[in-house]
């Protein structure tokens, strides 16, 4: 690199166009916010920096990608754009924001990053169709003048880093559509029996044990056509939301066909499968008393069945958690039952 007033030279553009073919021809958004940080830090010659994205409706932003921090930095994942703030500033800006010493700056206050020691920083706004999509940031730990070299470097990649960013994140969605339920935002019918499969290969592999619960809402239909199909997506929502609140992230919580939900749950027995089934339960009841104000209250059936100990044929493990769950219905509703009790 040249010095801070030299102009962009030829080789400095060859590797920052060779670093734009590696991110745009990457789809795994992880990988391509790595590749903008590690670029960016590499241009500048900075030690640390760190990719935010930026959600406009909640008008926050997210740390997705960081080098060169303390895990006490990187712990403060998210945050809300103050009025005022730099952040404010950055995302009112359509140019570089830069910062030479960090000491001196109206707008560098916040006590995490004058905590960690940064003493400058250049933020880069990306942005793809003139919407801000999040903000790059390359930090250093002493006072720094950044030149004219450096601000080149980062508006072209950050053009690049926009794009490429956009890409991902619609690849990102597209592939999550194909595998959720699009009401209630659980893995999908398709997906459920494919991790089942992945799961119960697991399990026999290494003789490891897992169960299945099969979730029924109670009266549902009276629910629908009392109060409506709008009010009854309502608390699919609400309750698909407890679930995913419920359980674990090794977990997959999934909608099985209209008012159904299953859970699989690997390396878990009977007796926590049960424990958990009745917490989830008395969540459901507890947590959905606001929403069914005036209208009842909202209890669930659970079937349970478990490998090895109910069976080891993957076709029954499934069915045997359904007839469970019919044992639960017929013996009066709200509560779990195990498949090895009838």
């Amino acid at each position: 690199m040249g010095t801070s007033d030299d102009s962009v030279d030829v080789k400095e553009l060859l590797d920052l166009f060779q670093i734009a073919r590696l991110v745009v021809s990457t789809l795994n958004l992880d990988q391509v916010l790595e590749a903008i940080l590690k670029s960016a830090m590499k241009l500048t010659k900075t030690s640390a920096g760190s990719i935010a994205l930026y959600n406009k409706s909640k008008h926050e932003l997210e740390m997705h990608a960081h080098r060169g921090f303390s895990k006490g930095f990187v712990g403060n994942t998210k945050w809300k754009v103050r009025p005022g703030g730099l952040t404010d500033v950055i995302l009112k800006a359509d140019r570089p924001v830069v910062i030479s010493d960090a000491t001196k700056n109206e707008y560098f206050t916040n006590p995490i990053a004058i905590g960690e020691g940064i003493k400058s920083v250049i933020c880069v706004p990306l942005v793809f169709k003139d919407e801000i999509i999040g903000i790059l940031y390359v930090d250093d730990f002493t006072p720094r003048r950044f030149g004219k070299n450096d601000l080149e470097l980062l508006s072209i990649l950050s053009t690049f880093a926009a794009m490429s960013i956009d890409h991902a994140s619609l690849h990102a969605r597209t592939s999550k559509m194909a595998v959720t339920d699009g009401l209630t935002g659980l893995f999908n019918h398709r997906y459920l029996m494919q991790q089942f499969d992945r799961e119960f290969s697991r399990a026999t592999r290494y003789k490891e044990t897992f169960s299945v619960l099969m979730i029924d809402i109670d009266n549902f239909k009276t629910i629908n056509d009392t109060y409506g199909h709008t009010f009854g997506d309502r608390v699919l929502e609400k309750l698909a939301e407890i679930l995913k609140s419920s359980i674990r992230a090794s977990d997959t919580a999934a909608r099985y066909g209209g008012e159904e939900f299953v859970i699989i749950l690997p390396k878990v027995g009977s007796a926590q499968a049960l424990a958990l089934a009745n917490r989830i339960r008395k969540h459901i009841k507890e947590k959905t008393s606001a929403l069914m104000k005036g209208k009842g209250i909202l209890t669930v059936s659970i079937g349970i069945s478990n490998y090895p100990k109910d069976s080891q044929k993957k076709t029954e493990l499934i069915k045997q958690a359904d007839k469970a769950l019919y044992a639960a219905k017929r013996r009066g509703k709200d509560q779990a039952v195990e498949y090895r009790e009838l």
